[in-house]
This record gives structure tokens, C-alpha cells and sequence, in this order.
């Protein structure tokens, strides 16, 4: 029998689009017929961007969302964004544009693997980060986000045993930050492991007034060379703040837009990958397209769903690291 994850993850056929149609202009029209809100992560294509009502994080956006009377989430973002929007909005629909917009990150860690190897560290607590499936949530202790893991790690007594997945390289970033003995699923982010070091030294080079940002999925060699090291949200606020007017970026090069948006007096380069492309964009992101979020909202799927019996054992950790962020004011 397939899981729901997998039942889930099945296409849908295309449907053909008259190209005479103005898509924002159809869109607006079925967003106020349908009672719907759209949400873009930084990593959409710039049109989905400029036309979602709310831009932004992943959690973030759903808790957005949730606080809206809209009765249709369409989460421009990839699967696991759109589930937790639904463990957050139980009685909403969730629709996702592109049903195939999984997550690599997500995806390297199994739930049904996690499950053993989580049993091969009984006392342990189990801190997930957002970027995982429901039904890894549901497994956990606690859930974090890239700006609160430090914070929520250092809030637990200095004996606690940890086990961070799925990502290895933010576990590392954050185990360092704390000075914690964390237990590490080998997990992570395509996007975030192919920025090339030599490459990024050889653009300092060209801009060396350039401060370099990054995003704690970077691998160390990254990391160590980075004048910031944040979330999305956190890359955003600081080159809006800093005086400098070179950026080079190292996360998926979608952000550019809204950081271009907000400072066009500055300078932005996406950081290079160690690869022939010159690009660092996520294959996942962007396989939404405007064409897909229209057909998405005229016919009200693909539709997300999470068993109510994951619902309740997920939105539990990410109440438990809402109520300790706000303790301590993360």
C-alpha cells in the first residue's frame, strides 16, 4: 500500500491554458472567487513572488496562513511547506501547484529509516528541522527553523543527548555554535552543497568590498568564508541593513529578487556552484510556475493532505519550539 506521502506525490495530467489569458489578472479573479491566500517562498520564480499575498519562510508562512480566514492555502513552495501548512491549518484546503515540487533535503531522510536509527538512541531527544515530512515531524521532539536551532538547543540542559535531522550540515553549524555533542543524520540540501569555494574567493577577488551571506545548509568550507551567516529572512534583513553594496549570495538564487526589490541601490551576485552551470537554483522550487499556480487554483488541487493521526503527533513539536521561542524570545 502506498503512504500518504506517496499517494500525494502522484501527477496530475496538464491541462491546456488559452495563452490570450492575462494569468495575474485570472488569478486575482479566482483568489477573491475561491476565498484563497498564496504564499511564495524566496525561492520562487519572481512571478509567483510578486503576485503571492504573503513572501517569505517556510514556517512562517504558514503560521501567516493560518491566521488568515481564507479557506484555500495555495503554498507556492515545495512539499513538505505545504504539509506543514496543513498540520497548521487542519481544516483548510492546502493545494501546491506543482505536486511533484519534492525536497532533497527532505527526501534524504526516510521516515521509515529514521525510525531505526532513532531506536538506536532510546535516550536521546529529537530535534528535526522544519525542512522534513510530516511524518518526521511526527517523530520528534521538537521542531526548529534555521534562525531558532541555536536557541533551542542551548534552552535544553547541557545533558540532554540530541539527535538534529535531517541536516547535517546546519546540525554541524549549530552543534558547533553550542559546543553540543549532537548525534547527526547525514542529510542535506542539493542546492546548499554545491557552492564552489574556489569560485567565491575568485569573485571576492573581482568585488572585494562584497560581504558574503549564507545560508547555515552551506557546507563548512562555506560557512567559515562568510561574513553572515542566517536564514532567508535573516540574509534579507541584513543587506538591507548593512552599509555595503556588494552581496554575494550563498543560498538558492531565487531570494535575489526580493533583496533587489527592497535595495536597488545594491549589488547582488548569486554565489557560484562548483558545477558547469551558472546557476544555484533548486529543480524542485521551480517546477511551480504561474502557469501551474493558475490551473492549481481553478481546479483546487493538487490537493495536500496529512492523516489527522500525523496532524496531531506533528503539530506538537512545533508548538513545543513556538512556546520555548517565545520564552526566550527567538
Amino acid at each position: 500500500m502506498d503512504t500518504f506521502e506517496e499517494i500525494n506525490m502522484k501527477g496530475f495530467a496538464d491541462e491546456f491554458i488559452d495563452p490570450s489569458l492575462d494569468l495575474f489578472d485570472e488569478i486575482e479573479k479566482l483568489k477573491k472567487e475561491k476565498n484563497a491566500v498564496i504564499l511564495a517562498h524566496y525561492y520562487q520564480e519572481p512571478d509567483i513572488q510578486d503576485i503571492a499575498d504573503y513572501i517569505g519562510d517556510s514556517l512562517g508562512l504558514s503560521q501567516q496562513a493560518a491566521k488568515t480566514d481564507a479557506g484555500i492555502i495555495v503554498f507556492a513552495g515545495v512539499h513538505f511547506m505545504a504539509e506543514t501548512a496543513k498540520i497548521l491549518s487542519p481544516s483548510k484546503k492546502v493545494l501546491l501547484p506543482d505536486i511533484k515540487a519534492g525536497c532533497s533535503l527532505a527526501d534524504s531522510c526516510p521516515p521509515h529509516l529514521f525510525k531505526k536509527f532513532k531506536e538506536q538512541y532510546p535516550d536521546h531527544l529529537v530535534i528535526t528541522y522544519v525542512n522534513c515530512t510530516a511524518e518526521l515531524k511526527a517523530m520528534s521532539d521538537i521542531v526548529c527553523t534555521s534562525s531558532n536551532a541555536v536557541g533551542i538547543v542551548e534552552s535544553l540542559p547541557k545533558d540532554q543527548k540530541i539527535i538534529f535531522a535531517p541536516d547535517k550540515n546546519l546540525g554541524a553549524y549549530v552543534a558547533k555554535k553550542t559546543g553540543r555533542d549532537l548525534v547527526l543524520w547525514n542529510g542535506a540540501c542539493m542546492v546548499h552543497e554545491i557552492f564552489s569555494r574556489e569560485k567565491i574567493i575568485k569573485l571576492k577577488e573581482r568585488h572585494p568590498g562584497a560581504k558574503l551571506l549564507a545560508h547555515p545548509e552551506c557546507e563548512e568550507a562555506i560557512l567559515k568564508m562568510a561574513d553572515y551567516i542566517g536564514s532567508t529572512t535573516g540574509i534579507l534583513k541584513y543587506a538591507s541593513k548593512h552599509e555595503a553594496k556588494e552581496f554575494i549570495v550563498a543560498t538558492e538564487a531565487g531570494i535575489l529578487h526580493q533583496m533587489e526589490k527592497e535595495n536597488p541601490d545594491k549589488i547582488f551576485f548569486p554565489a557560484p556552484p562548483d558545477n558547469s552551470c551558472a546557476c544555484n537554483e533548486c529543480p524542485h522550487m521551480k517546477r511551480n510556475t504561474l502557469e501551474k499556480l493558475y490551473l492549481c487554483l481553478k481546479n483546487e488541487s493538487p490537493e495536500i493532505t496529512v492523516p489527522q493521526y500525523i496532524i496531531e503527533k506533528a503539530v506538537k513539536p512545533i508548538e513545543r519550539m513556538l512556546e520555548i521561542s517565545a520564552r526566550l524570545g527567538l
